[in-house]
């Protein structure tokens, strides 16, 4: 008998102790009898090893010529650990590949996770509202990623990553609800709701198509319900939206929402 390729990738034997941790921790608590209270983290910048976690994506890769850079930074009085994503966006297209007709895009995402003897690593966030991010924005048109394992592979679900204050640090909620099934930027339909039980990756892109350096700094992504024992969510500075009313110190969200067409479009 030979142990497939998947149980003799790297970090295997680690992985599934880790897993079988979270497992006995889960049934032991009696977790998923009650809504969770603490935060679910999905990736924090918090050292440079956790660029190795994440892949650069760009127009680059099929002959174009945008970029895409992924720096750590540490934490300082003004800021905490982040990851800054910048580059810069070119619609040139390349002159030897006539069957590229469209450029202008750059992007990173979480790696698949890997697996383990329990099967393949996926978030369960079914249990939580919200996706939060800390970040900092030049004010370009970003788009928020999730990529779950659904029927239909290449389907993304994206929601527009608004900025009420650019250049400053700010957190904002989204409700997994509110996120769009797309599929090569363009939105599908019949919509489907998101398969929280089952999420893959997430990440940020970049797609408006509008020429010159970019620049998004990002400190952390997690699920959360938005209590009290939320202690990410507690210790962020700066603006916080995308929090219903009557819950802690957070603002009501906008109710201005663009059309999912308009938000896809590419």
């Amino acid at each position: 008998m030979r142990p497939s390729p998947c149980c003799l990738a790297p970090g295997f034997l680690r992985r599934s102790v880790d897993e079988l941790k979270r497992l006995s921790i889960y049934a032991v608590k009696l977790e998923g009898l009650t809504t969770p209270t603490r935060p679910f983290p999905l990736i924090l910048f918090d050292s440079p090893d956790d660029l190795t976690r994440c892949k650069r994506m760009s127009d680059k890769d099929i002959g174009g010529f945008s970029s895409a850079n992924l720096d750590f930074n540490p934490a300082t009085e003004k800021a905490p650990s982040h990851m800054r994503f910048h580059g810069s966006i070119s619609t040139e297209l390349p002159r030897d590949q006539p069957y590229i007709q469209r450029t202008g895009y750059a992007g990173w995402r979480t790696l698949d996770r890997g697996y383990t003897i329990f099967g393949k690593q996926l978030w369960d966030v079914d249990l939580y509202a919200y996706l939060a991010i800390q970040f900092k924005s030049d004010g370009r048109k970003y788009f928020i990623n999730v990529q779950t394992e659904s029927i239909v592979p290449t389907d993304i679900h994206q929601h527009r990553l608004y900025s009420k204050t650019p250049g400053q640090w700010e957190t904002i909620l989204i409700k997994f609800s509110e996120f769009v099934r797309t599929n090569h930027g363009q939105v599908v339909e019949p919509q489907r709701e998101m398969l929280t039980q089952k999420m893959r990756t997430v990440g940020i892109s970049l797609i408006d198509r509008i020429t010159g350096p970019y620049d998004l700094s990002i400190s952390r992504m997690w699920a959360t319900n938005a209590n009290e024992d939320d202690d990410i969510l507690r210790n962020v500075t700066g603006v916080i939206s995308g929090i219903e009313s009557g819950r802690s110190r957070f603002k009501k969200p906008e109710a201005k929402r663009e059309p999912a067409q308009e938000r896809i479009s590419t």
